[in-house]
């Protein structure tokens, strides 16, 4: 006889053969569980959540929620930890004993349970229940003025919709230094847990700032003194709506004052208004002939590689040495009109499609 099994929502059919999942309403529509199935979800091995439980949000992996817990910037409901494993040590054992600490009530469902509430993401064995976090206004961002620091570094991106891509771009920005970052307010990945898990945990610990005006905000850092450098594919004459934005290589790009580099939406890039707003635009140029379709960078790759370019034109700026006494000089600069060679791309992007 068929045994049957409710599990968040969804029930498993045994027959002496691989089980099959009915989901419920929320997960076949791919929405994130409410208040009332999170509670049917956890049924039999977690008690029943508040109505509250609505608002909240539920973070899974191991680096978001440990991050989390340390930053202390979330509402925490109750910790996860999957059951079954023999002895926490570790990160885990710092989890259990930071939850305990904050008199966070610790549950410990089984890995199915977790696999339903997670719809199957990586989790770890590991998730909270936290409220949600959300980018704050630029108008928080400070004065911080270019004489502050000559080598402050901003990153701006307009219109990233991908989670993985967001949290990607997250993670290599703060392990790179990046002072802030600022979001479009429209059409952007929210802070949802799945940029969380693809930061690494960094969205917990880093202030993302967002504005609903974001060629008026690159004006006006314009006017206090900022350099502001979009990015763009290889140089042709459709990528800029002036010929008098130059276009220079990432490599020939030398950082003598605080910048905000600008990153375009993965598949259209940039704006035209905000290209305009743009003094520079920077270029990542391949290393070979590309054919249709692979004429770009994944806008995370895009970000770190820019980075990247950046801090040596920095170093090559800043250092002087008895053997070179004099930094080095900027390299030649395109205006728009060069056409690209064959094969490689002239949208205004520097990102790429969608991984």
């Amino acid at each position: 006889m068929a045994l049957l099994s409710a599990v968040g929502g969804a029930t498993w059919r045994c027959s002496g053969r691989l089980p099959a999942l009915h989901f419920s309403g929320a997960a076949r529509r791919g929405e994130r569980p409410g208040g009332e199935e999170l509670s049917r979800l956890l049924l039999d091995d977690l008690a029943p959540t508040p109505r509250s439980a609505g608002r909240l949000e539920l973070l899974f992996g191991l680096s978001p929620c440990l991050l989390a817990l340390r930053a202390a910037r979330r509402r925490v409901a109750r910790l996860l930890l999957q059951a079954g494993r023999s002895g926490l040590q570790g990160e885990r054992a710092e989890l259990l004993r930071a939850a305990e600490a904050r008199d966070i009530p610790v549950l410990r469902p089984r890995r199915q349970k977790l696999d339903a509430l997670c719809r199957s993401q990586v989790h770890q064995g590991v998730c909270m229940e936290v409220s949600p976090l959300k980018p704050r206004p630029w108008t928080e961002v400070g004065e911080a003025k270019p004489g502050d620091d000559p080598q402050q570094l901003w990153l701006v991106l307009e219109r990233i919709q991908d989670p993985r891509n967001f949290g990607a771009v997250l993670r290599s920005a703060h392990f790179l230094g990046v002072d802030k970052v600022i979001t479009s307010g429209r059409n952007s990945c929210p802070l949802t847990p799945v940029v969380s898990k693809a930061s690494a945990g960094a969205m917990e610990v880093m202030d993302v700032f967002s504005t609903d005006d974001l060629a008026g905000f690159l004006q006006a850092k314009a006017r206090e003194g900022w350099l502001v450098a979009g990015t763009v594919g290889c140089p042709g004459p459709e990528i800029s709506p002036s010929s008098e934005i130059p276009i220079t290589s990432c490599l020939e790009f030398l950082w003598d004052r605080p910048t905000l580099l600008v990153l375009g939406n993965e598949g259209s890039g940039l704006s035209l208004a905000v290209q305009a707003s743009c003094q520079l635009l920077l270029t990542i140029l391949p290393g070979r002939q590309l054919p249709p379709g692979l004429e770009s960078l994944n806008v995370s790759v895009a970000a770190v590689r820019g980075r990247v370019s950046l801090w040596r034109g920095r170093e090559s700026t800043f250092s002087k040495t008895p053997e070179n006494p004099q930094p080095h000089q900027k390299g030649p600069e395109w205006r728009g009109t060069q056409d690209c060679p064959r094969g490689q791309n002239k949208r205004g992007r520097m990102g790429a499609d969608l991984d």
